[in-house]
């Protein structure tokens, strides 16, 4: 899948999956750093769609 088709609150689901499987010690330690690899691409990502829906938001508001 790659990083354009996956939506904000597929991304944010598996992100929460991560942390609790982290926070319940579920992960060993090349499951771990293979997770927070993964964690970091969906935290740009989350934070990426936000900040252009934002952008969007404002240059919908300016036009009015």
């Amino acid at each position: 899948m790659s990083k354009e088709e996956i939506k904000y609150e597929a991304a944010f689901a598996e992100l929460q999956s991560i942390v609790n499987k982290m926070e319940n010690d579920e992960l060993d330690i090349d499951q771990l750093s293979e997770q927070l690899k993964r964690a970091q691409e969906l935290i740009k990502l989350c934070k990426d769609k936000l900040t252009k829906t934002d952008e969007e938001i404002k240059k919908i508001l300016a036009e009015k």
